[in-house]
């Protein structure tokens, strides 16, 4: 069983600004507007180098992602950035009509997102904005686990013509993925080969799955995990493949169970490979605050959980 090496501790935001100030040395045309987080989104590095292309707009998200839609008439590619709950539901009808139906190519960063954003509670823990973002047409929803890959999704959407949603978080968390990792927009990536169970993670639930699968081995269950980090669009033939060797699978995220990624990968299935399937997500719930491993735990995000959902899923083989 492979083993994964946690490098250091690292919060994902921290990935999000290495890769936009990275962008800022190699291409001209990204431009960054912030709705008065610099510090929280970590964008004081592309502010302090490139101020001619930053853009502080304030606390008017709406008008920020009316501007970035305008700013890519010229050719620009913004990135905006604030809180994932400020960056979806405040905004989604600006989102809906100036970025999405245009088809513009926005690139909406939204940090502190899930119930891992811990004490600010409810009010700005958002548990539903993949299903926002996923059901917008032509909009790319990504969900990065660790700072190395947002890193490198960072950079990989710049390249990426059409509105994409890049959702992180702000807890330092398990930093395992290579440095120097190739990003591919709807590729999921295989993390462990194994024979009874699927486990397909996302975001901040990749680590954990991981840990779960090293339980589940100890107890002779073998693990296929995948990290999905294109929420849309999906890489249904590595779940299809998956499942039809494995025969069950469980689906992981800090999302609501309605409208995520589990949803998703249910379609995928009825379609194509019906399997049976169980859900780590919450439960039509808000959140509550709370230190993020206290939520995590209260919720059922955890490795833990992820292994009594795999074992389930064996028996309703």
């Amino acid at each position: 069983m492979k083993k994964y090496i946690d490098t250091g501790k690292k919060d994902t935001r921290s990935g999000f600004g290495a890769g936009l100030e990275e962008l800022g040395k190699t291409n001209e045309n990204v431009v960054a507007l912030c709705a008065d987080l610099i510090g929280s989104l970590k964008m004081d590095a592309f502010k302090a180098n490139h101020p001619e292309r930053f853009f502080q707009i304030g606390i008017a998200e709406a008008n920020m992602i009316g501007i970035a839609a305008g700013m890519t008439i010229g050719g620009k590619i913004p990135f905006t950035g604030t809180f994932a709950n400020f960056s979806t539901g405040r905004v989604y009808d600006q989102i809906r009509q100036s970025v999405a139906y245009s088809d513009k190519n926005v690139k909406i960063c939204a940090s502190h997102a899930g119930l891992t954003l811990g004490e600010d509670g409810a009010t700005h823990q958002i548990l539903e904005d993949i299903g926002l973002m996923k059901m917008l047409p032509g909009m790319t929803v990504i969900n990065t686990c660790d700072y190395n890959q947002t890193k490198a999704a960072t950079i990989a959407i710049a390249k990426h013509k059409g509105p994409v949603y890049l959702r992180f978080g702000r807890p330092k968390v398990a930093n395992f993925t290579p440095e120097d990792q190739v990003f591919e927009i709807g590729k999921a990536v295989q993390l462990q080969e194994g024979n009874d169970v699927t486990i397909v993670a996302t975001g901040h639930l990749v680590w954990e799955a991981l840990l779960a699968a090293e339980e589940l081995h100890e107890n002779g269950i073998s693990a296929d995990v995948i990290n999905i980090h294109s929420i849309k669009p999906l890489d249904d033939e590595a779940i299809i493949k998956s499942v039809q060797k494995t025969g069950c699978i469980v689906t992981a995220e800090e999302h609501n169970h309605l409208g995520g990624l589990g949803e998703s990968v249910a379609r995928v299935l009825a379609q194509h490979s019906p399997t049976p399937q169980e859900f780590i997500a919450t439960n039509d719930t808000f959140g509550e605050s709370g230190t993020p491993e206290q939520l995590m735990e209260k919720y059922g995000l955890n490795a833990s959980a992820i292994v009594k959902a795999a074992k389930k899923a064996i028996n309703r083989k």
